[in-house]
């Protein structure tokens, strides 16, 4: 690239020189502008006959492609023609995206890609990101040192074991990377060769798509064990070699390896685990911003957290820091909390307990006394009806993929303990939520706060139109990574994702008003991946793990690095130079 002039019709700033002519430049999705092309750019790269004679603005094809999407009549129909958008005609792709962000967010990202994941094999079409397939475990260096991936920085991986609520997806699993890395470009501006998403295919447990003739992925059970280990390791230690300041995020592992595998790596490249930190951060911050709406600090709540997964436990590790940090004694801190697996509340001698949950455990003398349910009392379990009733629950949050959990009888008793209950069921997609928030609304008499983790619409509560704050991760992980990128940080510090969680609650509209929405509008994503980023800069240098130093010049660096989804004039060098 070089500054030149530009085309009338195009804006002003960069040249793109490129030795692509033809059909292999309109072939090319980071490339090709489509019907944008000038009339003397179809001179020099020898396009004419093969583009319709109009020529066109990337407005116009902006406009036409909307009315395209608004034909289709289901969401998975729009996800579908946003994917082949995305593989023919990148900058169109995101500046339709960044047009439209409240609309498409929930198309190319959850819930429907989560319909994505289950028909991938359906529509693929175009190679997108890599498929690491265990057969080629000896391969993947010599797969990753292809020159097309000089310029990737950041990585989004998968395994496609726990894909949202809707467990293991094989090879479907990519959807997800690729999803996630379209928000890194689309809501955080990260040039689009800088991302490379992901797929580790080990196998699928999933019977139905071993079973399907049209399944893409590697047909055979998933390799546990030393040799799934010994996989992972081989990915990672490539991954370093070819781009030893790489930042690799971590996405829907299944729930032991997720945790296990970010213990392991943390410390030895830059790498954190969206589903854990990213999780957590959204979540942190929501419920700091609904605290401040109802007047109680978070130290002086009481927190059932229904689902102790790797997600589960990632927020009530930074709820407690955030506790903390409020004055808090860590001991104080849990006990301010009741956490549950699917058995029931996690008290000693309870079924089910994992080593990363023992923290979480309650004492049997924390709960003597408690009048219980004769059906929980007959098998030792304590339900969430019982913890809710004994303990007087202020906040509720679920992340445990069972839809409906959050029963009327259960909502109802909480509502009597408290005037705003904060209930946060953030299941994904939107089938597998742990209750509606027109169901919440409608058992709180509208006292209650409500969070989801998919997008739901506004509920009207006593004649007025009440906002459902989507605790979506998109507030968090696009501006975590930029931050991250143009810090030059070599870890990702607790610090750092505490950063991102105080900077999106300072953006709350709730703080200045408590009957407004607890996070702000999707649309202004952007502005929020900046503001995240900044933060967590800051904190990078202050965790002493970037070389950093001058935050007048981070914040400039930061708006400089932030690529637009604009055409741009191009010229054509010869392939030899």
């Amino acid at each position: 690239m070089s500054s030149a002039s530009s085309s009338p019709g195009q804006p002003a700033g960069p040249v793109i020189r490129t030795s692509l002519s033809g059909f292999d430049l309109l072939m090319s999705p980071r490339l090709n502008k489509g019907t944008a092309f000038t009339e003397a750019e179809r001179d020099i790269f020898a396009l004419h006959g093969l583009l319709p004679p109009h020529i066109g603005t990337l407005e116009d094809q902006r406009s036409r492609r909307k009315r395209v999407l608004d034909s289709r009549p289901t969401a998975f129909g729009k996800y579908s023609n946003l994917r082949d958008l995305q593989d023919n005609n990148e900058a169109l792709f995101y500046s339709l995206i960044a047009h439209n962000v409240e609309e498409l967010l929930p198309i190319v990202y959850t819930p429907t890609v989560g319909e994505g994941c289950q028909r991938f094999s359906e529509i693929w079409r175009k190679p997108r990101g890599l498929f690491l397939s265990y057969p080629n475990k000896d391969r993947i260096a010599n797969i990753l040192a292809n020159p097309r991936y000089d310029a990737v920085r950041c990585i989004v991986v998968s395994d496609g074991e726990r894909i949202l609520g809707l467990g293991d997806q094989g090879a479907g699993g990519m959807g997800i990377p690729i999803g996630k890395m379209s928000l890194y470009t689309a809501l955080g501006g990260i040039p689009p060769e800088h991302c490379l998403p992901v797929l580790l295919d080990v196998g699928t447990d999933n019977e139905s798509l071993l079973n399907d003739p049209i399944y893409i992925g590697w047909e055979h059970k998933r390799i546990r064990g030393q040799e799934y280990d010994d996989f992972v390791d081989a990915f990672v230690t490539a991954v370093e070699r070819r781009w030893p300041h790489v930042l690799l995020q971590w996405e829907d592992f299944a729930g032991a390896n997720a945790a296990r595998l970010l213990a392991h790596y943390r410390d030895q490249l830059c790498t954190f685990n969206d589903d854990i930190q990213g999780t957590a951060a959204v979540t942190t911050a929501t419920l700091l911003a609904a605290v401040s709406a109802t007047g109680i600090p978070l130290r002086d709540q009481t927190i059932a957290m229904f689902g102790t997964g790797s997600a589960g436990i990632g927020i009530i590790n930074l709820l407690i820091t955030a506790m903390r940090e409020e004055g808090l004694t860590e001991e104080q801190a849990r006990r301010r909390i009741y956490a549950f697996n699917r058995y029931g509340l996690l008290v000693e001698g309870g079924k089910g307990i994992r080593p990363e949950q023992e923290p979480l455990v309650r004492r049997r003398e924390d709960v003597a006394g408690w009048k219980l349910l004769a059906p929980s009392a007959d098998t030792g379990a304590i339900s969430l009806l019982d913890v809710v009733r004994n303990a007087r629950i202020t906040v509720l949050a679920g992340v445990s993929a069972r839809p409906g959990v959050f029963t009327e009888e259960i909502v109802r008793e909480m509502a009597c303990h408290t005037p705003r209950p904060v209930i946060f069921p953030l299941s994904n997609p939107t089938s597998q939520s742990e209750a509606t928030p027109a169901d919440l609304l409608r058992w709180t008499d509208g006292r209650a706060l409500v969070g989801t983790g998919s997008p739901f619409p506004p509920v009207e509560v006593n004649g007025k139109l009440v906002h459902i704050a989507q605790i979506n991760n998109s507030y968090i992980f696009p501006g975590l990574a930029l931050g991250i990128l143009v810090s030059r940080a070599a870890r990702v510090t607790d610090g750092m994702i505490m950063a991102a969680a105080k900077a999106l609650a300072s953006l709350s509209p709730a703080r200045a008003d408590r009957s407004a929405p607890l996070l702000p509008p999707i649309g202004e994503s952007r502005q929020v991946s900046l503001v995240v980023a900044e933060a967590v800069g800051r904190q990078a240098v202050a965790d002493g793990v970037t070389g950093a130093s001058d935050q007048t010049a981070f914040a400039e660096k930061l708006r400089a690095y932030m690529w637009e989804p604009v055409y741009q004039p191009y010229e054509r060098v010869d392939s030899a130079r």
